[in-house]
């Protein structure tokens, strides 16, 4: 079963993971993985580069060995070309007889035309990905370029964290199964926003989705207020929450959303 975890280096990835990366501000993307790319070799697995390499001199050339694929950086805005690409290097992967893919890419404000909805929706498929098939995908961002409310909604639908102040945002959503989402940590006013974004784009994907709460420890008003705005959005769509504990079910119920609001439903 998956499960959020900080990690202290990029030697510490295991099969599924869906890493977070906080860059250091002189941080150059291959030179500082380079562990990350010798334990493929090591391991056996392909490597997978999302629009572009960085500019380290040092860093390894990937273009100079079959176990390398640099996908094109003018596709990384669009979604669904860069999954269909990454799956398409995984199964190619598998047949030429790696063991799996290491994903790596350093998201840039300017791939992400389409604005924090969109880049959360490819984030989210990455993680169902990397959930499904057992691939390793590391997303770097640099926080001197982005706004930490966007760094903020980007942690919270990465499963796993590493770098710069790199503590533990207040929840995680995470795939755990098809159109199955784990919810993690706590869910207040302050991460409200971020999960109302993270639900947004899931559902987007599936016309039902499931929440599970077994590791949710709390949510208050804001947060419950957030899932109903979420499932409303959209018409015809369903967010069936499962494994939540008698205090959330609790709140849920007085806050009226039980019998008033159908496309949630909210189960032990």
């Amino acid at each position: 079963m998956r499960a959020a975890r900080a990690l202290a280096t990029l030697d510490e990835v295991e099969l599924g993971d869906h890493v977070c990366w906080r860059m250091d501000p002189d941080a150059a993307l291959l030179r500082d993985a380079r562990g990350f790319v010798a334990d493929g070799a090591l391991y056996g697995d392909k490597i997978v580069v999302i629009g572009g390499i960085g500019g380290a001199p040092e860093a390894p050339r990937p273009l100079e060995s079959p176990a390398w694929v640099v996908l094109d950086s003018a596709q990384t805005a669009d979604t669904s070309a860069v999954l269909a690409a990454v799956r398409s290097e995984a199964r190619t992967a598998l047949r030429e007889g790696f063991r799996s893919v290491r994903v790596l890419t350093e998201r840039a404000p300017r791939a992400a035309a389409g604005g924090v909805e969109d880049l959360l929706d490819q984030e989210l498929r990455l993680d169902q990905f990397a959930s499904e098939s057992g691939a390793i995908v590391v997303c770097a961002y640099r926080p001197s370029q982005w706004n930490e409310p966007t760094l903020e909604h980007m942690a919270c639908v990465h499963p796993h964290e590493m770098g710069t102040r790199a503590g533990r945002p207040a929840f995680r959503m995470f795939s755990t199964g098809a159109d199955m989402w784990s919810v993690d940590g706590v869910i207040d006013s302050e991460g409200a926003s971020a999960f109302n974004a993270a639900l947004r784009a899931a559902i987007a994907q599936a016309p039902t989705i499931t929440l599970r709460f077994d590791t949710l420890e709390m949510i208050d008003a804001a947060g419950m207020h957030a899932l109903v705005d979420a499932a409303r959005s959209m018409p015809a769509r369903r967010i069936l929450v499962e494994g939540a504990n008698e205090t959330v079910r609790l709140c849920w119920e007085l806050a009226g959303y039980e019998a008033a609001d159908p496309s949630v439903v909210m189960g032990a």
